[in-house]
């Protein structure tokens, strides 16, 4: 197939993934919000029977559309490594309910998280929240779009200072949880529980910065395509460069406008030097 050809190939695509997606939410999500049986796993998350019942539709659905591997959150560290390593030329990467613990509470915050990645970076990404009806989709090279609609950079971004930030406590270094619990540089924060939802708003302007000390490949592989494409930048506390460094995990640095991401990550930079032993 010539590359135009494989354009037009990836656009449809994404039409088939979105439809996908939204009838899976509907048969296997949605009827099981505020009355799933749960349970955790071995790393102390949430896991219900929607989680299972999703992932295992969602496998089968985007297989029947290109018979790539495809790597889901609930899978076995084994079968995961497994997916990675066939999926070279193409990989699905699912994340069948983001969010559990809000979806077991009856928080209405989650989502369903699909990409499709080609030799380790996200082409195609797909985010539906299906209690709001938000699908939030990514196409590389094409933008990014909310229910049809383009993202983009919109209105200016406000100076640091009057930004909303989003800040995963939890993960990142004690230090900087302390210098941003004491004095943070932005006017108010959130942490809402699901990591492709977050980035999402971020592309939607409803998020201004981003910081999380470590993200799976699940949490990431979608939404950092959507932020992307809606004119936003990314990194990792490490590096200007997101897609450097190991895919399983990764921290994250992120800003819904380039101005404001060049602010942020000075005083995050700022503050990482300031946390260092003296020599």
């Amino acid at each position: 197939m010539n590359f135009a050809g494989a354009e037009l190939a990836d656009a449809a695509l994404l039409g088939e993934v979105c439809a996908a997606v939204r009838e899976v939410a509907a048969r296997h999500v949605m009827p099981r919000f505020r009355n799933a049986t749960h349970s955790r796993k071995e790393d102390g998350t949430l896991v219900t029977e929607a989680d299972l019942e999703t992932q295992a539709a969602l496998v089968e659905r985007l297989q029947a559309l290109v018979a790539h591997p495809v790597l889901g959150e609930e899978m076995t560290p084994e079968e995961q490594g497994l997916q990675w390593d066939q999926g070279e030329d193409g990989l699905w990467c699912i994340d069948p309910i983001d969010g559990t613990s809000n979806f077991v509470r009856g928080v209405p915050y989650f989502a369903v998280s699909v990409a499709l990645m080609r030799r380790g970076r996200s082409e195609l990404g797909v985010v539906f929240a299906p209690l709001s009806d938000e699908l939030f989709e990514a196409r590389r090279g094409h933008g990014s779009f909310l229910n049809g609609e383009r993202l983009g950079l919109g209105a200016p971004a406000p100076d640091l200072r009057g930004a909303m930030a989003n800040v995963d406590f939890r993960r990142i270094p004690r230090s900087l949880g302390a210098a941003l619990a004491v004095a943070p540089p932005y006017c108010s924060h959130r942490s809402l529980g699901a990591a492709t939802l977050e980035w999402c708003y971020l592309a939607a302007g409803r998020l201004d910065i981003y910081v999380h000390g470590g993200q799976k490949l699940w949490d990431y592989a979608a939404g950092s395509l959507i932020l992307e494409e809606a004119g936003g930048r990314l990194g990792t506390l490490k590096s200007d460069d997101f897609w450097a460094g190991a895919h399983w995990k990764r921290s994250v640095v992120a800003a819904r406008h380039p101005a404001l991401y060049d602010a942020w990550r000075g005083w995050l930079d700022a503050q990482a030097i300031a946390s260092r032993p003296a020599a």
